[in-house]
């Protein structure tokens, strides 16, 4: 006797169809699972062969061989555990083959036989989608999360009795509902935005030019560098960036909901993530938990967490080497690859890094007190631990100095919200969303170099002041390329149909770290 359901498998995000086949022959009783299954898939064995002995039936008193096909692809997970009860039922005729027919089966089995609920049902169900399945089984808690998926019926079950009675027309018992995972709220609420909504660009006293690199980063999607001593506003700075970011579009949205899918930290009642990502690693964090990885399944880091949003990295020279390092391929490629032995696993990463340093091992170089006591061979050394091919990735890089308390009291007053600003780096953003129509790019900070000058040139004026800065090596190519990125974000900002000089020279100015136009500043100064 022998029958098969399908299930899907995921490597990184991408997924593929599994057959699950069993075959319950004559012999001494004993389970075999094959197919490069991981230590959890073994286990499945002892969950399905519990929970089908207290859902009614009892385990084959036979050999039963259970086959995960193709064999040569490495199967990890518990999601697998409803297709091959299932497919143990279809085996003993107690099920129709028929009522398996172009469905996929993802849950997990508890012993009593209730269904448990699942990462990764986003990515999932896209992938049963698209391998023909019109029909997705999963457990009653992640039905919000299947139902994203368009084009497929998501049927929700609380437990393997249920879902027999679905399938045969039975009566369905009533079993108790299926929990949500044990860790997804506190993670969650760990890398969602929705944490520094409420903070205003307006709390942080002064600091217009710094407020300005936030206003120019948030429009077209740079990376930012801050120095500055202790309390002077670089964290205050970094928290109120993701509030002038525009709302995902639906497919960012669908993106960003499948990484924190994978990850176990997707809310079950929000399942559709609508704002940017804002993730803030301690700076102990370790290079598996930033980049992703794991010994036995590949889990998506902080790099992914925040795709389409925000990574911060507070102190970040207190960082290992070996986790600022890792960000380089990142930063240019928009995706991390994790590679084992066995599986590679590819993850989207295409996130907004804001950087936040001191400008010495003490703190104090820079402040109004004046007290730092470091010798310029430890803020060499400090400064160091950001390496050149680190900060030549950054386009936007600004050095925060303290503020007397004459400017303090002024600057109390001259600050715009972050309410006011949003409306401007939304109509930024629109500009570029229709610069761009019809190609991969989004945002100006994502645009190739080369497709840049050749399809998108800036006026005579603007080239000549970066040619300027060329000819004295004060740029080099890759450091232009971002400049010109710059300068058609300041241009978006003012609603220019092209940079111009003056917007080429405020580029420069934010790259460089250099005092900004005075007319600029108007834009995050109160009237």
């Amino acid at each position: 006797m022998a029958a098969s359901t399908r299930s899907v498998t995921l490597d990184g995000l991408t997924g593929r169809p599994i057959e699950i086949e069993v075959d319950i022959s004559g012999g001494l009783p004993t389970t075999v699972l094959v197919g490069l299954p991981d230590a959890t898939v073994n286990e499945a064995r002892d969950r399905c062969r519990a929970a089908v002995s207290n859902s009614g039936t009892s385990w084959p008193d036979q050999r039963v061989t259970i086959n995960l096909a193709p064999s040569g692809v490495p199967k990890s997970g518990s999601h697998y555990d409803l297709a091959i009860a299932l497919a143990v039922f279809a085996a003993k005729s107690l099920v129709p083959a028929a009522a398996l027919q172009d469905t996929a089966f993802l849950g997990e089995l508890a012993l009593d036989g209730r269904l448990r609920a699942i990462r990764g049902v986003l990515p999932a169900t896209l992938a049963a989608a698209e391998a023909g399945f019109t029909r997705v089984f999963v457990p009653e808690v992640n039905v919000p999360e299947a139902e994203l998926v368009s084009g497929v019926t998501v049927v929700g079950v609380r437990s393997l009795r249920q879902t027999v009675a679905l399938l045969t027309g039975a009566e369905e018992p009533e079993d108790p509902p299926v929990p949500p995972l044990a860790d997804g709220g506190d993670a969650a609420a760990w890398t969602s935005g929705d944490r520094v909504a409420h903070l205003d660009l307006a709390d942080v006293a002064g600091q217009e030019d710094a407020r300005l690199a936030v206003l120019v980063a948030a429009a077209g999607g740079h990376h930012l560098l801050m120095t500055g001593p202790p309390g002077i506003g670089k964290t205050m700075l970094a928290q109120r960036l993701p509030g002038l970011l525009p709302d995902l579009d639906h497919q960012a949205a669908l993106e960003v909901s499948a990484v924190h899918s994978v990850a176990g930290v997707l809310p079950g009642d929000a399942p559709l993530m609508l704002r940017p990502p804002f993730v803030d690693p301690h700076h102990t964090a370790s290079a598996v938990s930033v980049v992703g990885g794991g010994s036995r399944v590949i889990r998506p880091g902080a790099l992914s967490l925040a795709h389409h949003g925000v990574l911060f990295l507070d102190e970040a020279p207190e960082f290992a080497v070996n986790v600022i390092e890792a960000l380089r391929q990142p930063l240019e490629s928009g995706h991390v690859v994790v590679s084992r032995a066995a599986l590679t696993a590819v993850y989207p990463a295409r996130f907004q890094l804001v950087l936040a340093a001191n400008p010495c091992p003490c703190g104090q170089g820079g402040s109004v007190s004046g007290q730092c006591r470091c010798t310029p061979q430890m803020r060499r050394r400090y400064g160091d631990k950001l390496s050149g091919p680190i900060r030549d990735r950054i386009d936007v890089q600004r050095q925060l100095t303290g503020l007397t308390r004459p400017e303090l009291a002024h600057a109390m007053s001259s600050a715009r919200s972050t309410q006011e600003l949003a409306p401007l780096v939304e109509a930024a953003r629109a500009r570029q969303l229709h610069r761009y129509a019809g190609t991969p790019w989004r945002v100006n900070a994502a645009v190739p170099g080369a497709e840049l000058r050749k399809r998108w040139p800036v006026d005579d004026g603007a080239r000549a002041v970066v040619d300027h800065h060329l000819r004295a090596d004060r740029l080099n190519p890759r450091t232009a390329d971002r400049v010109l990125r710059l300068a058609w974000s300041v241009a978006d900002l003012h609603a220019h149909v092209r940079p111009d000089a003056d917007d080429a020279a405020m580029a420069i100015a934010l790259r460089r770290g250099q005092p900004l136009d005075a007319a600029l500043r108007g834009l995050v100064e109160a009237s």
